[in-house]
């Protein structure tokens, strides 16, 4: 029989699915007729609400999961990044002609598959998890003719859980993104907003990334994880570098090009969960120490820097249905986990003439509600923001003085000093059925908004680019 958890799920289906097999009763020819007649029908029952979406191989259960999407978006302005959001590069609105322009776009692209394996042998309770959309890279002509989607992999781990031990391995939400309760890596017990982009929204700290992690459950109340995650180090071709800096040691484009990280990044975390009032109540702490490192080629010298940061997320539920949910996160190295946004560190000279990296202030946070308001109707409203320091080197004089670093006099559009999102949306459950799933209408609507430390060509704070969108999704989800 398919279980499920009554708890918030995100607007993107990040949620979880089971199964277990119906054990097999006795022959009712060995019990009393009566007996026999109400086993019968005991059985008719569980197998008419049984779903019909689990098979089993040997001792596993075998779950698929996931959902089909239509979804429609408009934009004030082109930011001509399809359904998911650009909220760091969206245009300047006298900007011509994408802030000039508004845009309209269909895609299906947010659909989603999936797998979820549950086996217990001896003593372990094993979970193998799969998940895959299509919004891979896309070739040139998508939108012109095939609308031939690519399919790419989101998640895919294993976890082994014994007594109050949890192990996992695989490629998994950051440790650092927001849990709901505990940290559990299934998808439906991870704050990921009921955002319908699939960018989710301003504000969030969160990674897709291979990683190993230990859990563990030292109470029914307290958890405790630590992990290693993948790491990069990123400046995402935010950073004005010194003369000379050779880029290949980051990551300054978003490609595929690993760079030659020093080390893995080291989460860790805390989590509490109780009932207050008998109100779901949920409260968690979380670490991160990372390790960046450059050469100088003319000295043949390595400067190294640590980073790191914090977060403290709660999410409580204050009266029946009604979450509210609040993250904050504050790091000196850690933009690439607000979504890229900003650079994790500038690139410095010293007196020696070797390049350093010089960690990057960077904060961020969300506020606001989820309210069940019927068993239909869920409405949600959040705000975002996150905000990049500056941090840059004047290598000469002038006039005019020549800057490298970010946040610079001068510096372009791109060097953001806050990006901010205020959103509200309604999910209305149209159909549902235990055997054949549910049928959604999602909508989304955001004010976006982002203010560069500059302009190029004029000092001090540039005028803030902003736009309004909206979303639409119709959504089945497998039961």
């Amino acid at each position: 029989m398919r279980s499920t958890k009554k708890k918030p799920v995100k607007a993107s289906n990040e949620s979880s699915s089971s199964a277990t097999k119906t054990r097999a009763t006795d022959s009712p020819a060995a019990a009393p007729a009566s007996a026999a007649g109400t086993s019968s029908k005991a059985a008719q029952a569980g197998q008419a609400n049984q779903s019909p979406l689990f098979f089993k191989i040997g001792g596993a259960n075998f779950s698929p999961l996931g959902f089909l999407d239509f979804t429609s978006v408009y934009r004030s302005t082109n930011v001509g990044s399809g359904i998911g959001t650009s909220f760091g590069s969206i245009p300047f609105n006298g900007a011509s002609p994408a802030g000039r322009l508004s845009e309209t776009r269909f895609s299906a692209q947010n659909s989603r598959i999936g797998l979820k394996v549950d086996a217990n042998p001896d003593n372990f309770k094993v979970t193998g998890y799969l998940e895959a959309d299509f919004l891979g890279n896309a070739p040139g002509n998508l939108e012109v003719t095939s609308h031939s989607d690519t399919l790419r992999m989101r998640l895919y781990w294993v976890d082994v859980h014994r007594g109050n031990w949890e192990v996992l391995a695989g490629q998994s939400w950051s440790m650092m993104t927001p849990n709901r309760t505990g940290i559990s890596p299934m998808p439906g017990d991870i704050f990921l907003s009921q955002d319908i982009d699939t960018n989710y929204q301003v504000g969030l700290v969160w990674l897709r990334t291979p990683g190993f992690r230990v859990v563990y459950h030292a109470t029914s109340n307290w958890t405790l994880g630590f992990a290693l995650e993948d790491p990069e180090q990123f400046t995402g071709g935010l950073v004005a570098f010194p003369a000379g800096f050779n880029s290949s040691q980051v990551d300054d484009a978003g490609g595929n090009a690993k760079t030659p990280n020093i080390g893995p990044d080291i989460i860790a975390k805390v989590a509490y969960d109780t009932k207050v009032s008998g109100h779901a109540f949920h409260i968690e702490a979380a670490g991160l120490y990372r390790a960046f490192r450059l050469n100088t080629a003319s000295t043949n010298v390595n400067a190294t820097k640590s980073g790191g940061g914090g977060s403290v997320n709660v999410n409580f539920e204050v009266v029946k249905n009604l979450h509210l949910i609040a993250n904050s996160f504050w790091s000196d190295g850690g933009g690439r986990y607000i979504f890229g946004l900003g650079p994790d560190f500038a690139v410095t000279t010293n007196a020696a003439g070797n390049f350093v990296p010089s960690p990057l202030h960077a904060g961020s946070g969300i506020a606001g509600f989820e309210y069940q308001f019927t068993p239909q109707t869920m409405v949600y409203g959040y705000y975002g923001a996150a905000y990049f320091g500056r941090n840059f080197q004047q290598v000469t004089p002038g006039p005019p003085p020549a800057f490298v670093g970010y946040g610079f006099p001068g510096s372009g559009s791109a060097q953001n000093r806050t990006v901010q999102e205020a959103t509200f949306g309604v999910t209305e459950t149209l159909w549902k059925n235990v055997k054949y799933g549910d049928l959604k209408i999602m909508t989304q609507a955001s004010y976006l908004s982002r203010n560069p430390w500059s302009n190029t060509g004029t000092a001090g704070n540039a005028d803030s680019a902003h736009l309004g969108m909206g979303f639409v999704n119709l959504r089945y989800d497998l039961p």
